[in-house]
């Protein structure tokens, strides 16, 4: 049977997903598909490119392999691009001189970053934010810079702008209008983003319109309009995209007078055997710079081929959710009407870094859009309110306040009809998850997103998806399985209560008489925790179920080396235990950092230096600062009532003994405190696992908040506490906690997901509502009585001690590890730097 060929010019994400989906759909083999790639490999996830400074390599970033193409049948060009299209001859010519016949052509070149037309930009140190070879660029130039200037704050260039924060430059963020995000954000919501970024550093400069840039052959300077002058080292342009109609002009199609392919409901171009998707397109006057619509593009154009002749596209929604920086920003809807009448809600705390903002219909019944900033957890089911026009509570302001433990808005994810949209890059509707569960087998988060794609894409769904999942099993009665892997059947919960019942001591006998199999790297790291919390014995007691943080008692870095941390227990330190420090460091020429937590933080050690500068610390009183552990990290503190003029209560004093009271804590995750000297909150007590404020009165207690990539407040727990009382509440919440989180659950994920929340474990914690209280105070001494400093432990240990060299049969060094200097201390060489 003789093949049509379909030419897909362009393989980004939306060209691979047309590839997927036509190679699904086309079950009789009526199609040969064959793609042109400009770039060295095949489509990769740039909704997710800024994760390559993180240390996601390009095969992790990956959407599929060559061999996906192979099993496919799908030819792929790489680093070859079509040039010339002759409508007349039906042929396409590449770059290299291909010459190819095709009966259709689907045009995915996507678009380009717009280039400031300015004076200058052709200097060298300017750069564009597109593509892995881009940031590779980036990477190479910024190691001889200091400072960086990011054209565009937008979402690519505040994106761009971490990256380059993130590679240790100071970065002004440069942005024409008088807001960031102006498309997503409106002014208050601007306002508040634009706070919360320069809290971490950055500078952000508004109604900026840049000159020229500055500097003899490379960039020294960038020069505005208004007179203002800002020195840089490098400029990275992310100021919006243009599409990539070029080919398609010099075809003879049909463009957009500010450019974009034009197209009609089929994505049929004016050549009705050339369709064209993805950012190239021009429909209804817009171009869509998001992925979902270019996926639904893809889709609609695969329907078509196969003989669905209905499909078309009529537009998409332009709703975003993402995280800048660590920061949820969301938007949905007409944030801005201009034409309809309607009324604003808004919510607007500067302490906690939260705005959000409701769009209503006049008479109150209908939500038109809405922003969310700082905290974006609503936004999947106010989208859904949204899109399918449902019928808002009596009070709309409850859809966006903090949930109450038994607060609720009145509509979930039970009340949404089947045609809302769970998945927008994938087009998967509730209907169809529902469908998946009861027609299909599909038992498991896991199984939906292979049978029905929702939350492969942007993954932004997948919290919507899970709670699908399960009000769809509770709804049929069905218990939804806790288990922490394939091995056990046991919840992290239940393996506890087993370990901590029958005494079991050994992961051998753990899964002989409660699993199957021979474990995993979930079960066999989350037993050696349930060990040495339940029996308060050295993780390395349990070496072998480790990952490699606690297997080396130390926190291993990109480069192969360690970090070291010696406790510091309230940041306090004598100058004597400073000086050892700095012998330490210059003895072994370590990288020496001050840490966030009140602590100094050593590294570049290599695996056989490890016990050698433990050694040096413990001689002098320092002791593990378990930084490489889930455990207790810090206690920080401020200097309280003993030096401050503002201090109410000795907040020093309190912080060491509680942090020397838990240290060495195991527990499901990391966990941190502080312990603020009085409401000016000077040690951030209120973004803490469990914080202490003083006041005139005694202490209050603030429980399950946290920093990290998605920032919590804590809550208030108890008031004016005395010092025993507060202990004792501390000791009970953080045992049962442990006794009852999952692994890799934080205190603040615990509690939200705890039923009755808050006012549970005030109940259990303060009333002794499940009369545990006495066991737990008394796991908790047990803890405090047996401590032993996990680098003691080994140094004492003959056996332990030969973990700590490179190679199992040798004494040589790594010769991988080779440094360079920056700013006087050693830096780890990177991979493009190594000879």
């Amino acid at each position: 049977m003789n093949q049509q060929n379909i030419i897909v010019i362009g393989n980004g994400m939306v060209g691979y997903k047309f590839c997927e989906r036509l190679s699904d759909k086309d079950t009789q083999k009526k199609f040969k598909i064959i793609t042109f790639c400009e770039e060295p490999r095949p489509a990769y996830d740039r909704v997710h490119l800024s994760a390559y400074f993180e240390g996601k390599t390009a095969e992790e970033l990956s959407m599929a392999s060559i061999n996906w193409y192979k099993e496919r049948d799908i030819d792929i060009y790489l680093q070859d691009k079509v040039i010339s299209i002759d409508r007349d001859k039906k042929t396409v010519t590449s770059e290299k001189g291909r010459t190819l016949s095709y009966d259709k052509i689907v045009m995915a070149t996507g678009s380009s970053v717009f280039v400031p037309p300015v004076p200058g930009i052709d200097k060298e140190g300017v750069f564009v934010y597109r593509t892995i070879e881009d940031l590779e660029e980036i990477i190479a130039y910024a190691k001889n810079c200091k400072t960086c200037a990011v054209i565009g704050g937008g979402l690519l260039g505040l994106e761009a702008a971490k990256a380059a924060q993130e590679l240790g430059l100071q970065t002004d963020v440069i942005e024409f209008a008088p807001r960031l995000m102006p498309r997503q954000v409106d002014d208050a919501g601007g306002e508040m983003l634009k706070q919360l970024i320069e809290a971490q550093g950055m500078r952000v400069n508004l109604n900026k319109n840049t000159k020229k840039i500055i500097g003899e052959t490379s960039v020294t300077a960038m020069e505005f309009v208004d007179g203002s002058v800002i020195q840089t080292d490098m400029i990275i342009i992310s100021a919006g995209i243009r599409p990539r109609d070029d080919l398609a002009r010099e075809s003879g199609l049909t463009v957009g007078e500010r450019g974009g392919i034009l197209v009609n409901s089929s994505l049929k171009t004016s050549d009705p055997d050339i369709y064209a998707i993805g950012e190239c397109v021009l429909y209804g006057d817009i171009i869509y710079g998001l992925v979902a619509p270019g996926f639904n593009m893809a889709d609609a154009v695969a329907e078509q081929l196969v003989g669905n002749k209905s499909a078309s596209f009529t537009g998409a929604d332009m709703s975003t959710k993402l995280k800048l920086m660590g920061t949820d920003v969301a938007s949905f809807g007409d944030i801005e009407p201009k034409d309809k009448l309607c009324k604003d809600i808004a919510l607007n705390n500067p302490h906690t870094g939260v705005y959000k903002k409701l769009v209503i219909s006049e008479d109150g019944k209908r939500l038109l859009g809405g922003v969310l900033v700082g905290d974006a957890n609503e936004y999947g089911n106010l989208l859904q309110i949204c899109q399918n026009n449902m019928k808002l509570p009596d009070d709309p302001m409850s859809l966006i306040l903090p949930k109450n433990d038994d607060a609720e808005s009145g509509i979930g994810i039970g009340d949404l009809p089947d045609t809302a949209h769970i998945c927008s890059c994938e087009n998967v509707t509730k209907g169809d998850i529902l469908d998946a569960i009861e027609n299909h087998a599909c038992n498991s988060v896991s199984e939906i997103k292979s049978f029905t794609k929702a939350g492969t894409g942007c993954g932004g769904c997948i919290p919507m998806l899970t709670d699908l999942f399960k009000y769809k099993m509770a709804q049929d009665g069905i218990e939804v399985s806790n288990a922490l892997c394939e091995h056990f059947e046991l919840s992290r919960e239940e393996m506890y209560q087993v370990v901590r019942a029958t005494g079991i001591k050994t992961f051998a006998e753990l899964i002989a008489k409660h699993g199957k199999g021979a474990g995993c790297e979930i079960c066999k790291p989350a037993a050696a925790s349930i060990f040495a919390t339940v029996f308060s014995e050295p993780i390395l007691d349990h070496a072998s179920l480790q990952d490699t943080n606690d297997a080396f008692l130390a926190n291993i870095q990109q480069d192969g080396t360690y970090s070291v941390i010696p406790g510091i227990p309230g940041g306090e330190i004598t100058p004597d235990m400073l000086m050892v420090i700095a012998e330490v460091g210059k003895k072994f020429d370590l990288y020496t950092k001050i840490t966030g937590g009140q602590r100094i933080d050593l590294l570049g050690a290599r695996l056989d230096q490890l016990p050698q500068i433990w050694k040096i610390l413990i001689d002098a009183g320092f002791e593990s600062g378990h930084a490489y552990g889930k455990s207790l990290r810090t206690v920080k503190s401020c200097v309280g009532s003993t030096w401050c003029r503002y201090g109410v209560q000795d907040s020093t004093s309190l912080a060491i003994e509680l942090e020397l009271r838990y240290r060495g804590l195991r527990s499901p995750h990391k966990i941190k405190g502080a312990v603020s000297g009085c409401t000016r909150e000077c040690a951030e007590a209120q973004c803490k696992d469990f914080g202490v404020i003083a006041t005139d009165k005694g202490w209050n207690l603030y429980i399950c908040g946290n920093g990290g990539i998605k920032p919590r407040h804590a809550d208030l727990f108890a008031s004016d506490l005395d010092k025993e009382t507060l202990i004792k509440y501390i000791d009970r919440f953080l045992m049962y906690y442990i006794k009852t989180a999952d692994r890799l659950q934080r205190t603040s994920t615990w509690m939200t997901k705890l039923p009755g929340g808050l006012a549970h474990v005030k109940d259990v914690v303060i009333n002794d509502s499940l009369g545990i209280n006495s066991e737990l105070e008394a796991q908790m001494q047990h803890v405090v009585n047996t401590y032993e400093c996990e680098w003691t432990n080994v140094l004492n240990d003959p056996e332990k001690l030969k973990r700590f060299k490179h190679f199992v049969n040798s004494d040589d060094l790594d010769e991988t590890v080779q440094f360079t200097r920056e700013r006087l201390q050693i830096r780890p060489l990177q991979h493009s730097e190594k000879p």
